[in-house]
Order: structure tokens, then sequence, then C-alpha cells
């Protein structure tokens, strides 16, 4: 199954919520959803549901975000597995960073995708065969 880019669970978050202080965020977020193909994981549905529907001010409904989950997984989405764990381990090791970047990328690779949207990684940054990119910093 071929995608053209991963999305982390920031650029879904800016998508869904469209908050006027972030409106050229939003903007830039539906921007990436509609251009081509992604991909996401199994933790990053769960990220984005706890996150629209928790830790903001102003939080969507759980039907509100039920609705976003309903369209995301039309994607190819990678489960959570041992193997994904234990490579999102690895990942993060190797590059000193968090073990949820490393998941996220280890994800990324699962699916075969060249470019990660994510504005938690150093922006143009080589992963293994995964290349972060910021798409907000121009904004």
């Amino acid at each position: 199954m071929r995608i053209d880019y991963f999305l982390d669970t920031n650029i879904l978050i800016y998508a869904a919520l469209g908050r006027e202080t972030e409106e050229a965020k939003r903007k830039r977020a539906n921007e990436i959803i509609l251009a081509g193909r992604f991909g996401i994981s199994g933790q990053v549905l769960a990220e984005f549901y706890t996150n629209v529907t928790r830790k903001i001010s102003v939080p969507l409904s759980s039907a509100q975000a039920m609705t976003w989950i309903e369209r995301l997984c039309r994607q190819p989405c990678v489960p959570v597995d041992p193997p994904l764990v234990k490579l999102g381990i690895a990942i993060a090791e190797r590059y000193r960073i968090n073990y949820w970047d490393g998941a996220i990328l280890a994800a990324a690779e699962a699916l075969g995708a060249e470019i990660l949207y994510t504005e938690d990684l150093n922006h143009g940054q080589m992963y293994g065969s995964v290349r972060a990119e910021n798409p907000f910093l121009n904004l």
C-alpha cells in the first residue's frame, strides 16, 4: 500500500480544531490532508482522540472526535504491536528522542513513508529512511 507521507498527531489536531488563533496552521494542515494519500498509526488515533476531547480549552465532543476518527481510519494505519514498540524504542535510543516520536517514526517507516509531517522533530533531518518536515515553518 503506497502512501505519500505520514502524519503526526499535531497535524491532525490543527486540522480538526480550527481555532482562530491557529487559523494558518488549520488551513495548512487541511491542505496536507487533502494533498495526497497519508498514513497514520493506532498511536496517532489514540493521541488525537485524547487531545481533542480532553486537553484543550474548547474540546470536541466525543461524537465529533469519533467522526474524525472514522474518516482517519480510511487511511493506511499501522497497529501498535510488540514489534512496533521494540522498533520505536530502538529508534528513540538511536536518535536520542522520546519513545513516542520513535514509535511514530517506526510506523512511518513500516508504511514506506519518505516524509513525516510533524512539529516535534528536527525539520529536514533524516531518521533512517524518513525525513521530518515541519509544514508550519513559513507561516
